[in-house]
């Protein structure tokens, strides 16, 4: 079977908190292949691990679910979704508000969706109220100058 994909990986687990960091760097270990900077890296770890949080801490409201990742590689791009069955985002615009938060007893500062925006070139935000949220982002990884100076000279070679 023939993918759009040049590789692509599915993990699930349960949302407990504990698997937020086994999620960050699992897909941060994927997203490697791409040789992406150190800033790049920590700017997907970091997305990723305000998308799992907010399924761990906002989607199931304190009882057991599944957190979905989906993660892709096409063209020097990496695309994740994170995806839960929870009890979904009534509205989505205001959820995106900074400091905006719907559990303002938890140390949580409301800034989610900002910091997956800041540090992501793409967000896409889908949910349904009763059925769950999924959250596709995507980051381009720069390829390096030294690279991108081999291809030129292979192409005026030919």
């Amino acid at each position: 079977m023939k993918s759009e994909f040049e590789n692509q990986m599915k993990l699930e687990f349960i949302s407990k908190a504990s698997n937020e960091a086994f999620a960050r760097i699992t897909v941060a270990a994927f997203a490697s292949q791409l040789d992406p900077t150190i800033e790049e890296l920590a700017d997907i770890k970091t997305a990723v691990s305000e998308a799992v949080t907010n399924s761990i801490i906002h989607a199931y409201d304190n009882r057991q679910g599944i957190v979905k990742i989906e993660a892709k590689i096409k063209d020097n791009k990496v695309i994740i979704e994170i995806s839960d069955t929870g009890k979904g985002i009534e509205n989505i615009d205001i959820a995106k508000e900074p400091l905006y938060t719907t559990k303002p007893n938890l140390e949580r500062s409301g800034m989610g969706f900002t910091i997956m925006e800041s540090f992501m070139d793409n967000v896409r935000i889908e949910s349904i109220v009763g059925l769950g949220t999924k959250i596709t982002m995507e980051k381009e990884i720069k390829v390096k100058q030294e690279e991108q100076e081999n291809e030129k000279q292979m192409i005026t070679k030919e």
